[in-house]
């Protein structure tokens, strides 16, 4: 008998209100080994009832459908502490843009658009699962960036006074896209220490992830676009 351990599938709930989507997407998802698809909605409601029961690892979730849509589902499971360690990718078409920051301001660990390759979907599903955000590419900062500079102050912006300089030093380089490592490079830092840097600022700004850090920076004009260090 192999004492090899057996490491438990990656669980993802699909929401999409066309059927032939989700069926593409099961296929996709379901071959992958070490990946399992638990269940699938057809809009927010049925998809928050489903992701409070089978508390899955990653969430697909479209924006547009009837009912209560993907942004109202993603801000329902985003603020339920219950479900703190579900993580929603949203996808969406270059048209949706504009629902993009409201989605991951309430939770989502970032989006791809749906003409995304296979291998690169199957990559983001494991990238999110491993607690990171899918705000690195330079194309999804610019445009997070942009929404950024024209969105309504939020109410839930935290007061950045509860970080330390270099705390908030970390989190503009975040906002920036840049890896743990980026930024120790810069900081002339280790990693380790970095993601100290990261931890701690998430937890004293109540951050659900490193997405979320990035639209703190932004709403608080920690960062603006086009800034560099």
């Amino acid at each position: 008998m192999s004492d090899a351990t057996v490491t438990a599938p990656i669980r993802v709930v699909l929401v999409d209100d066309q059927v032939l989507i989700r069926a593409g997407l099961r296929a996709l998802v379901d071959a992958e080994p070490g990946m399992t698809v638990v269940g699938e909605a057809g809009d927010g409601d049925t998809a928050v009832d489903l992701v409070g029961r089978e508390r899955p690892d990653v969430v697909l979730m479209d924006i547009r459908m009837p009912g209560s849509d993907g942004l109202d589902a993603t801000r329902r499971i985003g603020t339920d502490p219950d479900l703190g360690a579900v993580h929603v990718v949203i996808l969406t078409t270059f048209e949706e843009d504009a629902y993009v920051f409201e989605a991951i301001r309430g939770g989502a660990a970032g989006f791809l658009v749906k003409d995304t390759e296979p291998a690169e979907l199957l990559r983001a599903i494991r990238t999110v699962y491993a607690g990171e955000s899918l705000l690195s590419p330079g194309a999804t900062r610019s445009l997070v960036a942009a929404y950024a500079t024209h969105a309504k102050p939020s109410a839930l912006a935290p007061a950045l006074d509860v970080l330390t300089e270099r705390e908030r030093q970390v989190m503009q380089l975040v906002a920036l896209g840049l890896t743990n490592a980026e930024i120790a490079e810069r900081l002339f830092v280790s990693p380790m220490t970095t993601k100290t840097h990261v931890s701690r600022a998430m937890i004293k700004l109540g951050a659900r992830d490193r997405a979320q850090l990035v639209v703190f920076a932004y709403e608080t004009g920690l960062a603006t676009p086009g800034w560099q260090p």
